[in-house]
């Protein structure tokens, strides 16, 4: 499915968040990377709302034993400035597992080459 052409960057914006048949997620660099972002597609597939989402450190969407692969992907990102291709298992808010599919993460900087964190786009999924 091809993007509508938009009128303005709001516009964009908001099809972004509300329409876009694809998650989006993006965590920060602190220490713990916290999710500053998560489009509505995102959210309904995590179960988490908006104020939920944006105060859940990024490790907490895998469970712990599948946080290796996550934290290898991640790597990936970090070294490269990012990978696709990524499958891994996440979990809901309560407690379901699915799998994230044809993954794209990007490290997010700015005009000025500072890195602001990562982002991901997850075009499919599906029940674990």
């Amino acid at each position: 499915m091809c993007p509508p052409a938009w009128s303005s960057d709001e516009e964009a914006a908001e099809w972004l968040y509300r329409q876009a048949p694809f998650g989006l997620l993006v965590h920060d660099t602190a220490d713990d990377p916290v999710f500053v972002y998560a489009n509505r597609t995102a959210q309904q597939r995590f179960e988490y709302t908006w104020q939920e989402f944006i105060a859940l450190p990024s490790r907490l969407s895998a469970a712990p034993h599948d946080q290796p692969g996550r934290d290898s992907f991640i790597a990936s990102v970090a070294a490269n400035g990012y990978a696709s291709g990524y499958r891994g298992l996440r979990r809901t808010r309560t407690g379901g597992r699915f799998w994230i599919e044809d993954v794209t993460m990007w490290n997010v900087t700015d005009a000025d080459g500072v890195h602001h964190g990562q982002a991901a786009v997850f075009h499919s999924w599906s029940d674990a």
